[in-house]
């Protein structure tokens, strides 16, 4: 009985017991959600999305933004004042980096030959197809861009893709800020796991972008492996870490960063000259198609050697080793001449594009003009030193970049794209003895207009008549011109279509003079050989209308349709010619037209007008 009724008195009590164990449980599990909670809504107010870089040439412009960027993701660990400074500190090395570029750019700067930068005033690019370029303003970091890497910083402008890499770039703005975070995290013994993960996290994602370089490239499950290291990096931002390891290794991979992209623009930009300096392989294959027919074929192989040097007739002379290029010259200035029989052209090029030359120009007509093609290395002179080249010389081009007298800033830098003559150009008295009057056009120009009145044009005691450029004068590239005297208010001059009188030429000695500045030049070293062109022709310059003369189409992007209509001749000086695919695609237009897209060696090289 005992134990039965002590039975029965004993179950209620562990009943309520019971109870008691499940409500204090309910508020312990309860007590762990509330905390569960507030790291939930800490991850959701802190998540980040990833740095997607806007569609824009990497510039020492950009980098405070893109460190602003990083360090709203650092947020939650790093002090205001810390990422104040870090931020300040940013702005601080392109300030002075921007005054180093200041004070190397006071006085006029002439750069290697082929290299163009684009002339003053605001740019908005935009190419066939609807392709964006700039918008709106002057981009400083463009602007600096050009300072260092010419005309290629406007040529990736134009031809830059649409961005097919987001995915990509995200995983690397992951990857950057998981590695600035790996080392603080690392040296807290507390979080091995978290270490882990984020060292697993950092190994995949740095083997799938060694093997991707577009979205396309990435694995299919990619959204689970960027949101599994999205994780990790918010818990590794909940750690208490130290901000100054944290900051030191972010300043590292920065500037790690910084120096690859630094070294791909460099890259970039030598691919860009090499390919502006390289004959395309479709007119190497024109070249040495005509080479091959001239030696198989010269039955129609004339020559009429009496127009050639028949002082009355009006003769035109061309320095060239392209073979399409001249043609166009020539072409265009017979299409516009209200007489084509008084014409005559002289071609100058070197042995090895000399029979490939003379085989397209005896069996292409050009109305009633005629056609000589002469190889100008028996021309060369062997009594000069070892200064004088033993080759054909084009013209020279420069790119002359220098700042207003009252602002300094390189947002206001000028620039002015010259062509000169070359060494070449001084041989016309020699090799055309029985000319007194030729008109020299450089093969990157399209005539629109007759240029008959080029030989009615009294000239008075002047030797050439050319395109002044007043917006350069001598004086701002006197530190090129060596010690020579020289007004310093001299306007400069541009090759392109210039008219020579050649008998007023030998009667004051050109040719000698020039010589001897340029021997005087290099063994003084001093100055720029090249530009001994601009003192030998000092106050000998008569100027022509500048409506004869429509510069920078190889270069510029701004001229307008109605000044390109108005112009007689087109001059494409700069990196962009029209017969390369780097060529500015809406001034070729005007070039392609003066070619014959049926011709079949154009067809059988793939030369496509």
């Amino acid at each position: 009985m005992k134990g039965g009724g002590g039975g029965g008195g004993v179950g209620p009590a562990k009943r309520r017991w019971r109870f008691l164990a499940v409500g204090v449980l309910f508020l312990v599990v309860l007590s762990m959600l509330v905390p569960l909670g507030f790291l939930l809504g800490l991850h959701n107010g802190f998540h980040s999305a990833g740095f997607v870089p806007r569609p824009h040439t990497t510039t020492s412009g950009d980098r405070s933004n893109h460190v602003d960027n990083l360090v709203r993701k650092l947020g939650p660990t790093l002090p205001k004042d810390i990422l104040k400074h870090y931020v300040n500190e940013a702005k601080n090395e392109t300030s002075s980096a921007n005054a180093t570029r200041k004070s190397q750019k006071k006085k006029g700067t002439p750069v290697p030959p082929q290299v163009v930068l684009q002339p003053l005033g605001k740019r908005n690019i935009s190419g066939d197809g609807g392709k964006a370029g700039m918008k709106g303003g002057i981009d400083e970091g463009l602007r600096l861009c050009e300072l260092q890497y010419g005309s290629y910083c406007i040529w990736h402008e134009e031809n830059r893709e649409d961005m097919k890499d987001s995915m990509v770039k995200k995983l690397k703005d992951q990857l950057f800020v998981a590695r600035a975070y790996y080392p603080s995290v690392a040296k807290i013994p507390a979080q091995n796991a978290l270490t882990r993960d984020l060292r697993q996290n950092i190994q995949e994602l740095e083997r799938i972008l060694s093997e991707s370089t577009t979205d396309a490239d990435l694995p299919p499950e990619i959204q689970k492996k960027s949101e599994r290291m999205e994780a990790t990096i918010a818990k590794s931002k909940s750690v208490t870490t130290d901000c100054h390891n944290v900051d030191k290794k972010l300043r590292q991979i920065f500037d790690l960063t910084e120096d690859e992209a630094n070294f791909h623009m460099k890259q970039s930009a030598f691919l860009y000259q090499l390919a502006v300096q390289t004959m395309p392989k479709s007119q190497h294959c024109l070249s040495m198609r005509l080479t091959v027919e001239y030696f198989r074929d010269d039955s129609f192989d004339q020559e009429l050697p009496v127009k050639y040097s028949d002082p009355t007739l009006q003769h035109y002379v061309i320095f060239s080793t392209n073979v399409i290029a001249s043609t166009v010259v020539i072409n265009s200035t017979v299409m516009h001449a209200r007489d084509s029989m008084n014409q005559v052209f002289h071609v100058l090029t070197n042995g090895q594009n000399y029979y490939a030359m003379k085989h397209w120009f005896l069996g292409n007509t050009f109305k009633d003009a005629i056609v000589e093609v002469l190889n100008i290395d028996p021309f060369i002179p062997d009594f000069y030193d070892k200064t004088t080249p033993s080759h054909l010389n084009l013209p020279t081009e420069f790119r002359v970049s220098f700042h207003g007298i009252n602002n300094a800033s390189a947002m206001h830098s000028r620039t002015q794209y010259i062509s000169i003559f070359s060494h070449s150009h001084y041989l016309l008295p020699e090799i055309f003895k029985n000319l007194e009057k030729v008109v020299v056009l450089d093969d990157d120009v399209v005539v629109q207009q007759d240029l008959s009145t080029l030989w009615s044009l009294n000239m008075g005691q002047k030797v050439m008549g050319a395109i002044q450029i007043c917006s350069v004068r001598l004086g701002q590239v006197r530190s090129y011109l060596g010690e020579s005297n020289f007004h310093k208010n001299s306007c400069t001059w541009m090759s392109g279509l210039n008219v020579i009188d050649l008998a007023r030429w030998r009667k004051l000695g050109i040719s000698e003079t020039y010589w001897k500045l340029v021997k005087e030049q290099v063994s003084k070293k001093e100055g720029s050989a090249a530009l001994a062109s601009l003192l030998t022709f000092q106050d000998l310059i008569y100027a022509l209308d500048n409506d004869w003369v429509l510069s920078g189409l190889g270069h510029d992007y701004e001229l307008s349709t109605q000044s390109i209509k108005k112009a007689a001749v087109l001059h494409y000086n700069g990196n962009m010619k029209p017969w390369l695919e780097l060529g500015i695609p809406k001034y070729k237009v005007y070039w392609r037209k003066f070619l014959n897209p049926e011709n079949q060696f154009l067809n059988e090289c793939n030369v496509n007008p």
